[in-house]
């Protein structure tokens, strides 16, 4: 099969198994196509699962009145504050004590225990700290991001060939050189197969931050609507952003393909 076939088959299969998913809810959920199973009455279903079409009738007027717009905006700026924050952190911290040794063993045990906290426990100290704004929700989102650009750069900064160091060394190639010619592209490399985990985690703790403690963004409308234990808005924030964290990550596709060009794929191994 030729990869154009195989893409299109993919694809297909995709929007197949959607189009399942989504006529099973409907099914499932619409009082009197079924008799109930779980629920005493087939209206329980829709209560707790929300009804397909009345979601997509949430989020048409949301789009077609433009109220979502400064949600989603919001979100998106808490998104990628984080994410380049996180990032640039990590990147740094990681070449730093990957190739400073005595640094390294000083900072393991704090790296390891801040690792090991359950930082969701940190969006309320950061809402006290900096607010119920968008740095409490960018300060927290960088915490999640960090720590994986942080292990990935270090581990791929520690990783580079010994050959590598030992014939640049020979050439008297001065560290700076060292450092922008192969430490930096090793752990670009690391860094750019850890983009998808970061800004999914960027985005999550921008939500979760909201959902929290906000006065807008999308986790906030989530958080609104299960106050008042509307479903379909609840479901219409959930697709909204599924739909948004697919956007991103296919962004990040396209980012990683432009600035990776050098990089052999697997078949090229």
């Amino acid at each position: 099969m030729t990869p154009p076939s195989r893409a299109l088959l993919t694809l297909g299969l995709r929007l197949g198994l959607t189009l399942i998913l989504l006529l099973l809810w409907f099914v499932m959920t619409e009082p009197g196509l079924l008799p109930p199973f779980f629920f005493t009455s087939d209206t329980q279903a829709a209560f707790f699962f929300g009804q397909p079409l009345r979601v997509l009738q949430t989020l048409w007027a949301w789009i077609a009145s433009g109220e979502i717009l400064p949600h989603l905006g919001i979100t998106l700026v808490e998104t990628m504050l984080a994410f380049v924050i996180g990032t640039g952190a990590g990147l740094a911290v990681g070449l730093w004590l990957a190739l400073n040794p005595l640094a390294s063993a000083v900072a393991d045990p704090f790296l390891k225990a801040l690792n090991a906290m359950p930082r969701v426990i940190l969006a309320p100290i950061f809402a006290v700290w900096f607010g119920l704004g968008i740095w409490s929700k960018v300060f927290f989102g960088t915490t999640l991001v960090f720590f994986i650009v942080f292990f990935n750069v270090y581990q791929g900064t520690r990783e580079v060939s010994t050959t590598v160091l030992a014939n640049v060394r020979m050439l008297g190639v001065p560290k700076a050189a060292m450092l922008r010619h192969v430490y930096l592209p090793a752990a670009t490399s690391w860094v750019f197969s850890s983009l998808h985990t970061s800004i999914g985690m960027a985005f999550v703790g921008a939500v979760v931050g909201e959902y929290l403690g906000s006065s807008s963004g999308v986790g906030y409308l989530i958080h609104q609507a299960e106050g008042v234990f509307d479903i379909n808005t609840v479901f219409a924030g959930i697709v909204l952003l599924t739909v948004f964290a697919l956007a991103l990550d296919a962004a990040v596709s396209v980012i990683e393909r432009r600035l990776l060009v050098w990089h052999p794929n697997a078949a090229g191994r």
